[in-house]
């Protein structure tokens, strides 16, 4: 099979997959788990408290328990640890870890190893610096997708004006969302059309054709796109705020949740001191 083929079945196969991980949030989202049950109001109000309260904390045992506690609720919320929270556990690891790696031969201190042949020293300190980064980008990667995985994104953007976010933000929000997920089906469309009208083995130069002119074609619909999709927006009524079928109604077990949510980041904070 040609080059050419191999590059437009790959990309195909990408773009399907990002749009079947969508659908499949928003099938996660109305499940019957924990977090589900919850008011998203008192779900981002609690898990952006988390949030501040891994970066506020100064320990690495509070934020790693901050993360088994995540983790917890991700099993109790019905996610798949494997296919949802893994990739994005590595993903957070390889941008971080980029990140962190000078920190452990550049920060002063304690020489707990010596790199043989490039001479480079790795101090305690630098370690637990990267380990601070490293841990903080894993915790917070991983409340963020308790949020978007539980949550319909209608019900996110809601909870996002009753918590007086600025309506210019909550509409950069939504129309990137329709934005991306519009894209992403007008790429599949073009490889696969690219892909019925290919014919024969294609060589090296003829593959680099093809990713550029794709990519120049792409970029080029993605500008009219963005105008479309919000006038699509504005003919549809949308301001800035988010209205849904589904009104939002405290009840008591929000009101432990919120509770709790609050008591763990204020104990977080404090003992993180």
């Amino acid at each position: 099979m040609s080059g050419r083929r191999h590059f437009v079945e790959r990309t195909i196969e990408g773009l399907h997959a990002a749009i079947a991980r969508a659908m499949y949030a928003d099938t996660l989202a109305g499940g019957a788990g924990l977090l589900q049950r919850l008011d998203p109001r008192v779900k981002l109000a609690g898990l952006l408290a988390l949030i501040l309260a891994t970066s506020l904390s100064a320990k690495l045992w509070v934020i790693a328990a901050i993360f088994f506690g995540a983790v917890a609720l991700a099993a109790l919320s019905r996610l798949s640890l494997p296919s949802l929270l893994l990739p994005v556990w590595f993903s957070a690891l390889t941008f971080t870890g980029a990140i962190a790696f000078p920190a452990i031969v550049l920060t002063p201190g304690l020489v707990v190893y010596r790199v043989p042949v490039v001479h480079w020293v790795v101090t305690s300190q630098g370690l637990t610096s990267a380990a601070f980064l490293i841990l903080r980008a894993e915790t917070s990667a991983t409340l963020a997708l308790l949020l978007v995985f539980t949550t319909p994104w209608t019900h996110i953007l809601k909870a996002l004006r009753v918590l007086r976010v600025p309506v210019v933000f909550v509409v950069a929000l939504g129309m990137t969302f329709r934005y991306i997920l519009l894209l992403l089906e007008t790429a599949q469309q073009m490889f696969e059309s690219r892909k019925s009208r290919t014919v024969g083995r294609m060589d090296g130069a003829d593959h680099r054709r093809l990713a550029i002119s794709s990519g120049a074609v792409l970029l080029s619909k993605s500008f009219q796109l963005s105008g479309e999709v919000f006038l699509a927006m504005q003919a549809r009524g949308f301001r800035g705020e988010v209205y849904v079928l589904d009104e939002f109604e405290l009840r008591p077990r929000d009101g432990v949740a919120l509770a709790l949510f609050a008591g763990l980041s204020a104990a977080a904070i404090w003992a993180g001191r």
